[in-house]
């Protein structure tokens, strides 16, 4: 009677032991697209970056696009994760536009956003990167539609505060793709302010419309 069950412990623990390995090496290609950029990270240099020998990665993953595939999913688990932990720590208060498009800002900080862009940028000329990133993308969107919620709980129902976040975030991600160039944090969160004033205007021209709407559906 012990046998099979000391087989079952065993079999779980080399059930763990795989899933920590597949882990690490995920972990390792976003180290990888973040310090060599998609066209320089090799499966030598993640399987080096995560300890491990070429011959348990190609045992996990077998070719760069197998394991790269497997990462977008991995990474896109991540950037949600960081929206919704990120969450709490940000104190809504009287301006809740100003604080969710400063949520935005920190959300896009660090190597996460880097190692995404430098996956969209891959996926313009791979069509099994493009199809990989398609399909978690709604699922990173939800997460961070559901995060900012926070900020306007009675607002996030309607369409067009939805379309809004989305233009935010299309702007944010244009700068920091920019900032690229000649890297200035500074600089960059100067221009995102710029930006932010524009987006405030809009969401306040946006409000006070629909309040109107909503006052008149009333009487």
């Amino acid at each position: 009677m012990t046998r099979p069950a000391a087989s079952k412990q065993q079999r779980r623990t080399q059930e763990q032991r795989s899933s920590e390995m597949r882990t690490r090496l995920l972990d390792a290609t976003i180290d990888c697209l973040v310090e060599y950029g998609y066209g320089g990270t090799t499966t030598p240099r993640v399987a080096e970056r995560a300890g491990v020998t070429r011959g348990a990665q190609v045992h996990h993953f077998g070719s760069k696009t197998d394991l790269v595939v497997a990462a977008i999913s991995h990474l896109a688990q991540l950037r949600a994760e960081t929206a919704m932990r990120e969450m709490p720590k940000v104190q809504a208060g009287a301006d809740p536009v100003g604080v969710a498009l400063e949520f935005l800002w920190e959300l896009h900080q660090g190597p996460l956003f880097i190692a995404t862009v430098e996956l969209w940028v891959a996926g313009r000329t791979d069509p099994v990167l493009a199809s990989a990133m398609e399909k978690v993308e709604p699922f990173v969107n939800n997460a961070v539609l559901m995060a900012v919620a926070r900020f306007v709980p009675d607002e996030m129902r309607r369409k067009e505060t939805r379309d809004f976040i989305y233009t935010a975030m299309d702007a944010l991600r244009g700068i920091l793709v920019s900032n690229f160039i000649d890297p200035d944090t500074a600089r960059a969160h100067r221009r995102w302010r710029r930006a932010s004033a524009h987006l405030r205007q809009v969401a306040t021209a946006a409000l006070a419309a629909q309040s109107l709407v909503d006052r008149t559906s009333v009487e």
